[in-house]
This record gives structure tokens, C-alpha cells and sequence, in this order.
């Protein structure tokens, strides 16, 4: 016999974990998550590298970070967080520059030093090549918001590889702004609260499921159980966060995806790159990122100290 639920969660990610959390302790509600993944978390869902212990971020680097203190609080019960703070570091032309665009990157491209003045200023002259209302495609939208130098050095290449598509024929309206910095701090985040859970995420994701009324299903295709699950319980709610498409039964044909291909590898080296994300924004690099998961939790200590 089907048991019978109050609510119906698809998906085990963030957001469907929060809602089964809160109807089930807040409401006192039953809870059914399913999830069509062999493992709970969503693509939040980290993992132990076998060979060195090192967490992995499975689908791609996921960094917790919020100004908003009624979030920050709930969090903080199912995990204690590092005070990791996020950096990026872009790469062009064999040289590391600091990332996201500020005045870091701004002297070190440009080979002088400027104040933030002098910073607007310039890329302000570099940015008039073209006014933002008279853009008619990506590249001409970024090279009026920081000026073509900068477009061509950190963003052109990146875009096509990330989308796959020339800039130029993507709509303008992808980007509304490109934000530069007039300021040395390189911090990624800018949000009041930020860190990464220290057991990783799947333990936290698992700790929001603890409760006795939430029931999660995994290896399971909610499109599969549906019918079943609904007539035993056909006034419960279905809270969907998995494709739109595929909700419709792909009605008017399928989304087009940005997707990911993730490449693993274990290297024999105590540090392969200095630093958690190195972006390569040439377009002649066949990739545009590379992760060391280690930089994540510098501090751990059950990891060899070469891999």
C-alpha cells in the first residue's frame, strides 16, 4: 500500500530541502523528496576524492555566501561554516591577473598605477567606442560598458567558450553590466556572511533531511511514481524544482542548456596552481577553468600533502 504524504518535494537540491525542512518541523507535515539522482544535495552535492580525501564539488564549485542574517541563522543549524573567503584569478596571455575586474587587474593589464579616479576615467574613454542603448549584440554591449581592451582581453574569449557561440551573436541582453571594482579588494563576494560548510555540503544537505517526517527517495523519476504517489495522497501539494521542459512533457520541444563538461584529475603535486579557481579567458585554451578543490579547506588535515 502507498503511503500517504502531505507534500510531494522533486528534487533534494537547496531549494526543496528548505521547503521540506520547513513544512515538516514548522507544520508538522509528512514529506516526500524525490530525487532522481543516486544522492541527496542537488548539484550542491560534494563528495571525498578517493585517492586523497580532498571534497569535490561535483557539478562545479558551489560557495555559500549572504548578507541576509534571517538566512545566515538558519544555515548555521545544520552546519558550522569555515571563514573561507572566495578569490578568483584570471589568466591571459600566461599572466595571472586578479579577478573580478578592479583596480588591481586595471594597473597590472595597463602596466601603470591608477587611482580610482583615474580608473573611471579611463575606462569610461575606453567605453565610449559604443553607447549601451545602440549595442546590437554581446560584444558590442561589453565593450560600452568597459571599453574594448578589457572586453578583448578577459571577456571575448571566455563568453564563446562558455556559451560556445561567437559573442557577436549573442543578444545584448545577456549581459546589463559588467561591474569594475575601483578598489584593491579581489574578494569574489562582497556579502556579509561567507564560508563553506566544514563537513561539506552533502552533510549539511543531509542534516535539513533529518527530520522523521521528511522521506527521501533517491534513484527515483518523479514522472515515474506521479500517478501511484498522487492517488494515494491526491490533496498534496508538488513543490517541482527539476527542468521546466521536461515538466511539460517537453510540450513545446526542448530548452536549450548552457552545459558543463567537468574533467577530473589527480595530480602528483603538492600545488598545482596557487589558488582555488584560475579562469583561462583565452580563447586558444580548449577550457575555462580549472578548480583545485584543495584551496577550499587549506587548513584540512586528513590529505596527503602531495596529490
Amino acid at each position: 500500500m502507498t503511503p500517504c504524504y502531505d507534500l510531494f518535494v522533486v528534487g533534494s537540491g537547496f531549494f526543496g530541502l528548505t521547503i521540506a525542512e520547513r513544512v515538516a518541523t514548522q507544520l508538522g507535515k509528512r514529506v516526500l523528496v524525490v530525487e532522481k539522482r543516486p544522492h541527496i544535495g542537488g548539484n550542491a552535492y560534494s563528495e571525498p576524492e578517493p585517492q586523497t580525501g580532498i571534497e569535490v564539488h561535483k557539478y562545479g564549485a558551489h560557495l555559500f555566501h549572504t548578507s541576509n542574517k534571517r538566512v545566515w541563522d538558519y544555515v548555521r543549524q545544520f552546519t558550522d561554516f569555515t571563514g573561507y573567503q572566495h578569490r578568483v584569478f584570471a589568466m591571459h596571455n600566461g599572466q595571472a591577473y586578479q579577478f573580478p575586474m578592479g583596480l588591481g587587474l586595471v594597473c597590472q593589464f595597463f602596466g601603470k598605477y591608477y587611482s580610482p579616479d583615474e580608473a573611471r576615467r579611463l575606462i569610461k574613454e575606453q567605453a565610449a567606442e559604443i553607447k549601451p542603448e545602440e549595442a546590437q549584440n554581446l560584444e558590442e554591449k561589453a565593450i560600452s560598458l568597459i571599453g574594448r581592451p578589457l572586453y578583448e582581453a578577459f571577456v571575448k574569449g571566455y563568453t564563446a567558450k562558455q556559451w560556445q557561440t561567437d559573442p557577436k551573436e549573442l543578444p545584448a541582453s545577456n549581459i546589463t553590466r559588467l561591474p569594475v571594482r575601483y578598489t584593491f579588494d579581489n574578494r569574489y563576494f562582497n556579502d556579509t556572511y561567507e564560508g563553506l560548510p566544514v563537513d561539506g555540503y552533502t552533510a549539511w544537505l543531509k542534516n535539513m533531511a533529518a527530520d522523521e517526517r521528511i522521506e527521501v527517495r533517491l534513484n527515483t523519476d518523479w514522472f515515474d511514481v506521479r500517478d501511484e504517489l498522487r492517488a494515494a495522497s491526491p490533496d498534496a501539494p508538488v513543490v517541482y524544482t527539476g527542468p521546466l521542459d521536461r515538466y511539460f512533457d517537453y510540450a513545446e520541444g526542448r530548452l536549450g542548456w548552457r552545459t558543463l563538461d567537468f574533467e577530473v584529475e589527480v595530480l602528483d603535486t603538492g600545488d598545482f596552481q596557487g589558488t582555488a579557481v584560475m579562469n583561462y579567458n583565452d580563447l586558444d585554451v580548449p577550457y575555462t577553468r580549472i578548480h583545485e578543490f584543495r584551496h577550499f579547506h587549506p587548513s584540512a588535515t586528513t590529505r596527503p600533502t602531495r596529490r
